[in-house]
């Protein structure tokens, strides 16, 4: 069966999967109906909300420990925000703006010496107080502790110093552009030190911050709880007594949920459901467009977990880089994302989004579907087709979709793809450990290319899962990072974008829409192109009832 442009229509191959997948479902070219017009929500503002009540968020997949220095989950990220507040924040347009800081960084004429303003006289939720010298913990932490995901984040920082109360110091080896964007995320949550103190490793099952909920508890798998902190610094904004974000995997169930009111928010929705939720007056579609992508990882060298030593894979697709550029030669991204995702997703050719302002054409450009290619460079390296590999993916049923696309495109070009359904949480711990040879997952993006390139791509980063290693693309993204103007860093990331697509660590597949709905009888919910759902100040509408 040959892939014909916008034009085809495929009816997913029934696989052999787990029972996580109990029929197979045609997949057909559905034309959208919406508007793709970017809606990030509004504040409460001067809209007249009710004090209190309990809002349920529905959780497309359970997150992973809720310790900002060691996660790698979006859906942390979503409960996070409501607990742990950061040095810096986005706001709506995407500008950087201070959250627990008090003014953006000032920097040394010789870029090596950034000075952090932050807030004094506020506490975090267990009475302890906030100011420089909690803050120099948790970076330090972020630095330092083994297995975080925040070190290459950060840089080459040499020296974390709170000189007094109300100032961070940080001091680099070389000039590091993105530690401002790194600081509105993650790696500028700060953490209670008394809490550090007493709980080590363990915090994530008990996190304390500064935000405007306190975690209560979490039942594994099924729910997370948080709670109004009356000591939060800008407790009069805050106006839900309790939060409750509950598994939900299945997509089906979140938007029979919101339908009937069981849950207020779905973190996110599939473009199967969008267009007729869309009509429901009693639900709301925000949307945004993504910082992020979906990509396939190739395991090159990950051979005893991310971060460790490169090793050798003798395996065709990870020595050979015919091998993947055939790969990626055998994936028609348009047609697969008009078919599996109703027109709502944009392909993805690299880790820059168009929309940022480090895009270039370089970025932009998108490696040509062409299977005979494929096929052509599977005879070159000495490879017998159908040459078989295996993708992981996640069990959830967009993701399943998708695969089975894949599976159908790649077999044109020569490649007998098999697919093993994983739970997300699972999966996140396969990446990790390297236990793959392909891996289909997504990451929500970052503000600062370097948030999507170097912590997935640099020799040795705790985030490259793939154990890839290239001295040519390191300098050039070494380079990006230190230099000083916004032109000179596109062009930079624009020749890496070259060496990624000769190499093919990633391939970069598309690039989601941030679909959330919520009820009308909430205001407040925020979601940017960061991906980030924002509950912290939302509110239950004084105008509706219920």
């Amino acid at each position: 069966m040959a892939l014909k442009n916008s034009r085809w229509r495929i009816l997913a191959p029934c696989v052999a999967l787990t029972a996580a997948l109990a029929a197979c479902v045609p997949v057909q070219h559905v034309a959208s109906t919406a508007e793709h017009t970017d809606d990030y929500g509004t504040p409460v503002g001067a809209q007249p909300v009710r004090s209190g009540g309990e809002l349920v968020m529905g959780l497309s997949s359970e997150p992973d420990r809720l310790d900002p220095t060691t996660s790698s989950s979006l859906y942390t990220r979503y409960v996070m925000s409501t607990i742990c507040e950061k040095l810096y924040d986005l706001d709506a347009s995407g500008q950087i703006v201070p959250q627990l800081a008090t003014g953006l960084p000032t920097t040394s004429p010789d870029g090596l010496t950034v000075t952090i303003p932050v807030r004094t006289g506020i506490t975090f939720a267990d009475g302890t107080p906030f100011d420089a010298t909690a803050v120099r913990t948790s970076l330090q932490r972020h630095l330092t502790l083994k297995g975080s995901q925040r070190t290459s984040e950060m840089g080459p920082v040499r020296a974390v110093e709170a000189p007094d109360p109300g100032h961070v110091v940080l001091t680099f080896s070389r000039p590091f552009a993105p530690i401002t964007a790194a600081l509105a995320d993650r790696a500028g949550m700060i953490l209670s030190p008394a809490a550090l103190a007493a709980q080590g490793t363990n915090f994530g099952d008990h996190p304390v911050c500064v935000g405007p909920f306190k975690f209560v508890k979490r039942v594994p798998q099924t729910s997370i709880e948080v709670e109004r902190d009356p000591l939060y610094y800008d407790a009069a904004q805050v106006h839900l007594d309790r939060i409750v974000y509950r598994i939900m995997p299945d997509a089906n169930i979140r938007a029979a949920n919101l339908r009937s009111g069981d849950i207020q928010v779905a973190d996110t929705i599939s473009p199967q459901d969008v267009d007729a939720l869309a009509k429901d007056p009693d639900l709301k579609v925000l949307q945004s467009s993504s910082l992020g992508y979906q990509g396939v990882t190739i395991n090159t060298g990950n051979v005893d977990g991310a971060g460790t030593p490169v090793k050798p894979i003798d395996t065709p697709l990870a020595r050979d880089p015919r091998v993947r550029q055939a790969f990626a030669s055998a994936v028609d991204r348009q047609t697969l994302v008009d078919t599996v995702f109703n027109n709502w997703f944009d392909v993805a050719c690299s880790p820059i989004a168009p929309q940022s302002p480090y895009a270039t054409p370089a970025s932009d450009a998108c490696p040509a579907y062409d299977p005979a290619r494929s096929r052509q460079l599977l005879a070159e390296a000495g490879v017998p087709t159908p040459f078989t590999v295996t993708l992981q993916v996640s069990n959830t049923q967009d993701q399943l979709r998708y695969a089975q696309a894949l599976q159908a495109s790649v077999g044109e070009g020569g490649f007998d793809l098999k697919i093993v359904p994983v739970e997300y949480s699972t999966l996140l711990d396969v990446q990790k450990r390297g236990d793959f040879e392909l891996l289909q997952l997504g990451w929500s993006g970052r503000i600062d290319p370097d948030g999507n390139t170097a912590r997935f791509l640099s020799t040795g980063s705790g985030g490259n899962y793939g154990g890839f290693s290239s001295a040519e693309l390191d300098d050039l993204l070494t380079r990006a990072a230190r230099a000083a103007t916004t032109a000179e860093r596109a062009a930079l990331y624009g020749q890496a974008t070259s060496v990624i697509q000769r190499e093919n660590p990633i391939v970069y597949t598309y690039r989601l829409r941030n679909l959330t709905v919520h009820s009308a009888r909430i205001a407040g919910v925020e979601v940017y192109s960061d991906g980030v759902v924002r509950l912290g100040r939302a509110a239950f509408r004084a105008d509706q009832e219920g």
